[in-house]
């Protein structure tokens, strides 16, 4: 099959239509089309049911497509490996991570992996959804659990324990809980229990709404949480992570945690050799050692 009329092929496929795919391939509709129409003809099959919405792949489409997207992963996977110089890190990196950690402890700390790589294009992708890493979705993953797939390579980076926090000024106007059933007379800003989360966050949440509380506050994820809290409206379920970077916010009823949360750096097998790849590891477990220092070295309290 001509290499040339399979991407192009690939390109409508995931597009959907021939104009879109025209833009991306810098060609014009009628090309694209010329190019589909000879393609099913050297196959002697319909590839695409034309509708008004635009292209459905038939069948015979979905098998080409899924031969495609393997071979598009694979040439990706290789191209990676190839723009990896020796001497440095540089071109694309997807990360994957979850919306809470990525917002609230990797975002900030990217400024010192740009001052050592600054050609590095780093693509952050911050969804709940865990991602395939063998399947190349991403190239590294940051995962609240540890990885189950067998073809990744995986560390330990730390633990985090979900905690009650509040502002000074909250406490200042509601009063500070010295006992769990003085939380009652607060509103609680968590997660709802429907979202998605650790589960060891969950069942800390789950313990907390035993609680008739004054007021309810949901949010679903912790940077909507880290707001409400910072912003005076309540105790709020945070991951302990925040206290270097916030370091004004009030543990509340410190014997009140969650079961502690292992957080795991993995990549690919295939990535082993990636400078790009060691380029953030590296980085990441320096801020994380960096980061254990300071919480060791913090007053108690």
């Amino acid at each position: 099959m001509d290499w040339d009329k399979l991407r192009i092929f690939h390109a409508v496929a995931d597009a959907g239509s021939l104009t879109h795919a025209g833009e991306t391939l810098h060609l014009s509709q009628s090309a694209v089309s010329r190019q589909i129409r000879a393609l099913e003809e050297s196959l002697n099959t319909t590839l695409f049911h034309r509708h008004a919405r635009g292209l459905i792949l038939t069948e015979q489409g979905e098998l080409l497509f899924d031969a495609t997207s393997a071979m598009n992963r694979r040439l990706d996977t290789a191209a990676a490996r190839i723009r990896d110089s020796e001497e440095e890190a540089f071109g694309e990196l997807r990360v994957t991570t979850t919306t809470g950690f990525g917002t609230l402890w990797l975002a900030p700390r990217l400024t010192a992996l740009y001052a050592k790589y600054p050609e590095l294009k780093i693509d952050l992708m911050l969804e709940e959804r865990v991602l395939d890493l063998p399947m190349r979705e991403a190239d590294v993953a940051i995962r609240m659990k540890e990885p189950s797939q067998a073809d990744l390579i995986r560390r330990k980076l730390m633990e985090v324990r979900m905690q009650l926090y509040a502002s000074p000024a909250y406490l200042e106007a509601q009063g500070t809980p010295a006992e769990f059933e003085d939380l009652k007379s607060h509103r609680l800003i968590c997660q709802n229990t429907t979202s998605f989360q650790v589960s060891a966050g969950a069942s800390l949440v789950q313990h907390l709404l035993t609680q008739e509380f004054r007021s309810l506050l949901t949010v679903n994820n912790y940077f909507g949480v880290l707001q409400a809290v910072l912003n005076n409206l309540g105790i709020g379920v945070l991951p302990d992570y925040l206290t270097e970077d916030f370091p004004d916010l009030v543990r509340v009823l410190p014997d009140v945690e969650s079961s502690a949360v292992p957080v795991f750096l993995a990549y690919p097998e295939e990535l082993r050799h990636s400078k790009r790849i060691a380029a953030f590891r590296d980085f990441v477990i320096d801020e994380i050692f960096a980061y254990r220092k300071k919480r060791r070295e913090a007053p108690a309290g």
